[in-house]
C-alpha cells in the first residue's frame, strides 16, 4: 500500500461540486496515508466573469491571483485543495499550432502554481495523477513526476471534450507510466495503447448510502407528497439517458411517479416530455443529502441508452443505489456490470422488459433480496477498490526506484 508519499491529482471536477467525483474520492482515500494535493479543474477568465457572483467563486476569489499559493485546507487531514490562477479560454480555437501554443501557456501557469507548492513543502519526489483531465495533457511530463499516472474514468464523448481531447489523450497515454481504468471496456481499449494498463472499477461509499435505511434519515422534503410508488433516478440528466424508452415506460406505468433528481443539461431538456403527468423533475441535491432522496424512492433506475460507447460506462450510482437497499432496474447498456451485482439487478433490453422489472420488484421484493443487494454494495466499496489502486501505485513506484 502507498504510504508517506506526496501525491498531486489533476482532476476534471471541482472539489466542492454537488456530486462528488471519482477523482476527489481517490484524493480523500489516498490522503489517509499520504499527503495529497487535489488540483481542481482550472477556471478560465471566461468562467470568472460568468460565475463571479456565485458563492463557490466568491470563496476562491483571492486564490485565483498569481501572487497566491492557491492552497485551501480541508476537513480531511493531509488533503489540500490547490486552485490555479485563471487561464485563457481556448477550447473554441480549432485544433492546430495556435491552440497548442496557447495550451502551452495555460499549462505553464498550472505548473508554476504546482511548483510553488513543491517548494513550500520542500517536496523532492511525488506521484502525479491525471484524473481524466484531457484538457491539460502535458502537466505530468512538465513536472518530472516520479510516477506519472493516467486515471481514465470515462470515454471521450461530449463535443467540447472531443474537439481536442482525442489528440490530448494520446499525449497523456504516451507520457504516462501506467493507466488505471474504471470500466472493463475502457481497460480493453487502453491496453491496446499502453502495456501497463489496469482495471479498478468504480464503487460507492456504503456507509453513506446505507443511511437511507436509517430511521434517523428523513425523506427529502422535495420527495414528500409525491404520489407513491416512486420510480427514481438520481444524477445528471444528459446524453446517456434513453429518453425514447423512458417515455414508453412512463406511459405503461401511469399509476406510478417517475422522479428525476439532478441537473438537466440544457440541450437535452427538449427531449423530456415535461407534459407527462407522472414525471417530476427536481433540481440537483447535494451529495450529503443523497440518502434522504433514496429513502423516498421505491425503485431506483438507471435508464441509460445502449450505444457505441455505453459499454465503457461504470456508473457510481449503481452501488449507491444498491447500498440503499432499494430494488434497482437498469437497461443493458453495459453487460460487464452483471458480474458485479450478483444477480440482484435486472438489465433490460426493451421498454417492456424495463416496465415488467419495475412491477416485479414492487410486488415481489423481500428482505432476503434486500440483503443480497446490500451485500453486493458491501463487496464494491471505495475502501476495497482504492486499496487496489494504492497497491498498484506502490508496486510501480518501487519498479521505478529499482
Amino acid at each position: 500500500m502507498l504510504e508517506n508519499t506526496f501525491v498531486f491529482i489533476l482532476s476534471n471536477a471541482k472539489y466542492d461540486a454537488p456530486v462528488e467525483s471519482t477523482g476527489f474520492t481517490v484524493a480523500k482515500y489516498l490522503s489517509k496515508n499520504n499527503t495529497v494535493f487535489y488540483i481542481e479543474y482550472p477556471a478560465t477568465i471566461k468562467d470568472y466573469y460568468r460565475l463571479k457572483t456565485s458563492p463557490e467563486f466568491k470563496k476562491k476569489k483571492d486564490l485565483f491571483t498569481k501572487s497566491s499559493d492557491g492552497l485551501l485546507a480541508t476537513e480531511t487531514p493531509n488533503l489540500h485543495i490547490l486552485i490555479t490562477p485563471l487561464l485563457l479560454s481556448i477550447n473554441f480555437i480549432p485544433e492546430g499550432s495556435l491552440y497548442r501554443k496557447l495550451l502551452k501557456y495555460n499549462e505553464s501557469v498550472i505548473v508554476k502554481r504546482i511548483k510553488k507548492t513543491i517548494k513550500k513543502y520542500k517536496i523532492i519526489d511525488f506521484i502525479f495523477i491525471n484524473s481524466f483531465n484531457i484538457h491539460y495533457p502535458n502537466i505530468g511530463k512538465l513536472l518530472n513526476a516520479k510516477l506519472n499516472v493516467y486515471h481514465c474514468v470515462d470515454p471521450i464523448i461530449e463535443d467540447y471534450d472531443a474537439k481536442h481531447g482525442h489528440l490530448s489523450e494520446e499525449i497523456i497515454l504516451k507520457d504516462s507510466d501506467l493507466v488505471i481504468c474504471t470500466s472493463k471496456q475502457l481497460y480493453r481499449n487502453k491496453l491496446e495503447q499502453h502495456p501497463h494498463t489496469f482495471f479498478v472499477p468504480n464503487a460507492a461509499d456504503f456507509e453513506h448510502s446505507e443511511k437511507a435505511n436509517s430511521a434517523k434519515t428523513e425523506i427529502h422534503p422535495k420527495i414528500i407528497g409525491i404520489k407513491k410508488p416512486i420510480i427514481g433516478y438520481l444524477g445528471n440528466i444528459e446524453r446517456r439517458v434513453d429518453y425514447r424508452m423512458l417515455e414508453k415506460v412512463m406511459k405503461m406505468n401511469s399509476d406510478k411517479s417517475f422522479v428525476f433528481v439532478g441537473p438537466i443539461e440544457a440541450e437535452f431538456l427538449q427531449k423530456i416530455n415535461k407534459e407527462t403527468p407522472n414525471l417530476y423533475l427536481i433540481e440537483q441535491v447535494a451529495y450529503k443529502l443523497m440518502p434522504s432522496v433514496l429513502k423516498g424512492f421505491d425503485i431506483a433506475i438507471i435508464p441509460f441508452k445502449k450505444d457505441n460507447v455505453s459499454h465503457t460506462i461504470f456508473p457510481l450510482k449503481l452501488f449507491e443505489y444498491l447500498g440503499s437497499g432499494k430494488p434497482v432496474v437498469s437497461t443493458d447498456f453495459n453487460i460487464d456490470l452483471d458480474e458485479f451485482t450478483n444477480g440482484t439487478v435486472p438489465f433490460c433490453k426493451t421498454a417492456k422488459e424495463f416496465s415488467d422489472a419495475i412491477n416485479d420488484a414492487l410486488v415481489n421484493d423481500s428482505q432476503e433480496k434486500q440483503n443480497l443487494r446490500l451485500k453486493a454494495a458491501k463487496d464494491n466499496t471505495w475502501d476495497k477498490r482504492l486499496d487496489e489502486f494504492s497497491n498498484i501505485l506502490q508496486k510501480h513506484l518501487e519498479m521505478k526506484e529499482d
